[in-house]
């Protein structure tokens, strides 16, 4: 029988957990000691300041859960930490684009603590200029890219949590942005979407309110919108995402319900008109913070995943190709995962998934096996304070390289980005030279 010790030491203020799980395999996590400083309190969903009983029960969850049975695998080491860049205060979300038309990707962030956005323009090699500031709304809390205007720049809205509006930018071509129309919600946005709902060409939103409702609103190809439907339904949705689910070419919804009454993701199939069936929930681990999708296990079946904020754990449910979904399968990554995306890192064709640790300060990547599974156990990057969210990077729109990825770090107020090895070799290229 195993005796599983608590062994510590701090290091820069912090308390390293170390959970042996069974084959003395060591499962380590590296959680704040107190509450820290810079964090912004995000309410409900916060992981700042829950002290030692939330130590201890990240402790117990990742011996349970985040300790699997031994496996004979050694995660490979595929992206390295580059370089950090200043955004503005506490960034709570990312996305990733080309907005001004040179071929290389860009970031736009939302700062909740600054009432911001922050644009960082690529220069092609991994680096990023000097932040723009934007002045946005109160508390902007997600971004949402698309072509609302139909002029083939790419444009941007903004949840703004702490006014109820929806903020549109229309982008110029040339990296800057001119302030577009607003539309109130009521209310607390904390998370929006764009696609083709009622089916007429032209980009639709729709956004997640923190008092269980989700709002639709349909294009008018100008730029701006006009409401559509609300509905009400769910506990406290922490995200929304949308994707075809049951091939039908009709657009879902799938909205994470991160409130004690629920723990589930809501599924909306949606009937081409703008509107939507009743929901179908499915449960998830404790406290859902964000749905994505991928194709897990190659079926040409879109799968979701949910990212759990309680119990340190991510949920992968497979498609039916339906609308409908296999019961879920959990598996372990660190501490106080917030967010994940889903992406090919080793090239075997099978999506793997990163996910930002808020708790541990880390970025856990976990290596899919081809099945909804993943290999035991993930690779784990360090990273600045309270990393709350992240997206891929490929540095430049055209070259079909390997995918790093770009980290918002709430309390540090930057952008960590993680390169991917391969691109080692085109150090001191030109950057527009083709790969």
């Amino acid at each position: 029988m195993w005796v599983f010790p608590l062994r510590s030491f701090t290091r820069s203020g912090e308390t390293r957990i170390l959970c042996p799980p069974p084959r003395a395999v060591v499962r380590m996590a590296m959680l704040p000691f107190s509450s820290g400083k810079g964090a912004k309190n995000l309410g409900p969903f916060s992981t700042r300041s829950c002290g030692f009983s939330c130590l201890i029960a990240s402790f117990f969850s990742l011996c349970l859960v985040g300790c699997p049975a031994g496996e004979d695998y050694t995660p490979p080491d595929l992206i390295y930490h580059y370089k950090d860049f200043k955004v503005g205060k506490n960034p709570t979300s990312i996305r990733a684009s080309d907005f001004n038309g040179d071929g290389f990707t860009d970031l736009v962030t939302t700062n909740i603590q600054g009432n911001s956005l922050s644009l960082l323009m690529g220069t092609g090699d991994g680096g990023f200029k000097d932040q723009r500031i934007i002045t946005a709304c109160q508390e902007p809390r997600s971004v949402a890219v698309d072509d609302f205007n139909l002029d083939h720049f790419v444009d941007m809205v903004v949840a703004c949590s702490g006014d109820n509006h929806a903020l549109v930018f229309l982008g110029q071509g040339n990296g800057t942005f001119l302030r577009g129309a607003q539309y109130a919600v009521r209310r607390t946005p904390v998370s929006i979407a764009t696609g083709d709902f009622n089916e007429d060409f032209l980009p639709d939103m729709i956004v997640a309110l923190r008092n269980d409702k989700i709002q639709v609103f349909f294009g008018m190809g100008n730029g701006k919108f006009r409401v559509g439907p609300l509905y009400e339904y769910g506990d406290t949705p922490t995200s929304v995402a949308t994707a075809d689910f049951n091939a039908d070419n009709h657009l879902d919804i799938a909205v994470s319900n991160g409130g004690p009454m629920s723990h589930a993701v809501s599924i909306w199939l949606g009937v081409g008109d703008g509107t939507f069936l009743a929901p179908k929930d499915y449960r998830t681990g404790k406290r859902p913070l964000s749905v994505s999708f991928a194709d897990f296990n190659s079926d040409q079946t879109l799968d979701l995943l949910v990212i759990n904020g309680e119990m340190n754990t991510i949920t992968v449910f497979l498609g039916n190709g339906d609308g409908t979904f296999q019961e879920g399968k959990d598996s372990g990554g660190d501490a106080g995962p917030n967010y994940g995306v889903a992406q090919d890192f080793d090239g075997d064709k099978i999506p793997d998934v990163a996910v930002v640790n808020i708790q541990s300060a880390s970025i856990s990547l976990l290596y899919g096996k081809g099945d909804g599974t993943f290999h035991y156990p993930p690779r784990h990057y360090p990273t600045p304070h309270a990393p709350f969210a992240l997206t891929t990077l490929s540095v430049a729109t055209d070259r079909g390289e390997q995918p790093g990825l770009a980290v918002v770090n709430n309390a540090s107020s930057n952008v960590s980005i993680f390169l991917h090895h391969g691109l080692k070799a085109r150090q001191g290229e030109d950057p527009a030279s083709p790969s």
